[in-house]
Formats: structure tokens, sequence, C-alpha cells
């Protein structure tokens, strides 16, 4: 089982719209919602690719019953979110389908008591002894210590599981201090964190700072990895255009699903960067197109294997 922990779950709403002009009213031609976050979209590409997951975090309040009804209908998901007073959070991406261009509005989430951030803990460690890996994926919700993933990350360690952080800001310079075994930020979460806009000298900065493994996500050019093995960059075969959101997610799955399939690390990434492109191209947000998956797998160009310092 891999265990994916989105502490700030949503309700993801998308308006698809013909054409997106400011101060002015639309007419919406077609309306999604689903459970979003980080983790619950990494999990829904996990499953598809094969692999049982187990989702927690928290909901709460309609929009949080919302996403438990929503998981229900997912296989290969289990839902094991944990209830908090506060609503459940939601996401509302407007898609200009003259462009393709996305608009993104994201509400802050339930102010999470001391209590109940307590029984997700006890949540979470009661999970951990089951995953094969985990990964802590997000934003923190409003009541939760900056530090929340540092502890995360500390008890994956300590029940031997490994662990891939995907978070920005202060929470991951927080928990990359308890040595995460896996990283992935994007481009401007790694200038943010290391003050270097040069992404191999900031992926080298980030593995000294303490995690094990950099997957710098560097948009259309791919992924970057700086890993104790060597270091790689992956890069789809030619630029694809579309809906970007949950690309990053799938690149996520992608690197966990080939972490527990002991796969060897170019083969991991050109799957990150080929679920991230099919991401992409998906029609719908969060999701993958699996032909066009298929058809880039094999033409990821992935190169370097450079001894890492």
């Amino acid at each position: 089982m891999i265990l994916t922990v989105t502490l700030n779950t949503a309700l993801d709403i998308t308006y698809r719209v013909p054409s997106l002009r400011p101060h002015t009213s639309h007419r919406v031609s077609e309306v999604t919602e689903r459970p979003g976050g980080k983790g619950i979209n990494v999990a829904r590409v996990l499953a598809a690719l094969g692999h049982q997951v187990t989702v927690t975090g928290f909901a709460g309040g309609a929009t949080g019953r919302e996403v438990h009804a929503g998981l229900a209908a997912e296989p290969g998901v289990t839902d094991a979110l944990v209830p908090v007073a506060g609503a459940t959070r939601r996401t509302v991406a407007v898609v200009d389908e003259h462009t393709g261009d996305t608009t993104q509005l994201n509400e802050p989430g339930p102010l999470v008591t001391a209590a109940e951030w307590s029984a997700f803990q006890d949540a979470y460690a009661s999970l951990l002894p089951s995953a094969a890996a985990v990964a802590l994926c997000g934003s923190l919700p409003p009541g939760l210590p900056v530090g929340a993933y540092a502890g995360l990350v500390r008890a994956a360690r300590s029940a031997g599981v490994p662990v891939l952080l995907d978070t920005s800001g202060e929470a991951l310079r927080r928990g990359l201090a308890a040595r995460p075994d896996i990283i992935k930020p994007n481009a401007d979460e790694l200038a943010e964190l290391t003050g270097s806009h040069e992404p191999l000298r900031a992926t080298q900065d980030a593995r000294r700072r303490g995690a094990r493994t950099v997957i710098a996500s560097l948009g259309a050019e791919g992924l970057l990895a700086h890993t104790p093995e060597g270091m790689w960059r992956a890069a789809p075969p030619a630029r694809v255009h579309g809906n970007p959101t949950g690309a990053g997610d799938s690149a996520v799955a992608g690197l966990l699903s080939g972490l527990v399939e002991k796969l060897p690390w170019p083969d991991r990434l050109a799957r990150a960067v080929a679920l991230s492109a099919a991401t992409v191209l998906s029609p719908t947000a969060g999701e993958f197109d699996r032909a066009a998956y298929e058809k880039l797998l094999g033409r990821v160009e992935v190169t370097g294997q450079v001894s890492a310092a």
C-alpha cells in the first residue's frame, strides 16, 4: 500500500468557459466536481497505474462529505481522512477553452484544532506500518504548526518507510531539516528555498540542507534529478499544451510508483515526465491521458548519470 497525505484536502470545481474576459459575465459550458488536493491527485494516478493507495488528511463540513462520497467511487483508493469541525476548502479552476489557460482560485482551508491535529498524528502512525512509501503533499491548513511536515517525515523515517515531501515555503524548509528521502519542488519553490535560480546549484544546496534526493520540476523542460546514485535530466519529446493542473502530482505518482517497483532512476524519471505531460493533455484536470502516456513513455529523453556530489 502507498500512503498519501493531504492535510489541506479540497473539493475541486472546474468551470469551462468559451473565453475568459475580466469584468464581464460568462456562460459556463461545463462544470466538474471531484475530490482534490495534491495527495488525492497523486493517489488517483497511482490507482490508475495499478497500485493500492490509502489517502489521509482532514475532511469536514458539507464539502468534506462530498469529498468522502467522491473517494468512495475511486477504484483502488481507500479513504482514511480524519474528521474536523471546519469545512473542507474548495478550489475553483476556470478553463478558457479558446486559449487553454487556467485561472485558479484556492480557499485557505479549515482551522484545525490542536485536538484534531493530535488525532491525525495517531491515525497516521497507525497507517505507517502497512505503507511501502508515503507522500506528504500540499499546503498546511490554518491552525497547524509550520513544522507539521517535519514531524510526519520523522515518523515515517522512524517506521522505516520512504517518504516524499512535496510542499513549499517555510513548511518545505522545516520539513527538509527532518531529512526526507525525496523532495519535488518546482523551479520557483527551489529558488525560494535556496536563493539560487540556477537549478543545478539549487538542487545541490537542497541536498546539503537535508534531502536525500531532489527532483526539480522545470515545467515544459521536464525534470532534473540529483540523487545519491547520480544526476539526470528527463525531458518530454516536445512541448505539450493544455491544462497543467495536477501535472506535478502525476510526476509524484510516477516517482513513487517507480520507487516501490524498484525501478532504476532513469525509468522512474521517464515515467514521471510521461505522466506529467499526459496530464497536461488530459481534458479533465488532474487525470492523465493513458494513450498519450503510453505513447510518450518511450520517447522521454533521459540524459546524465553524472556522479553526484
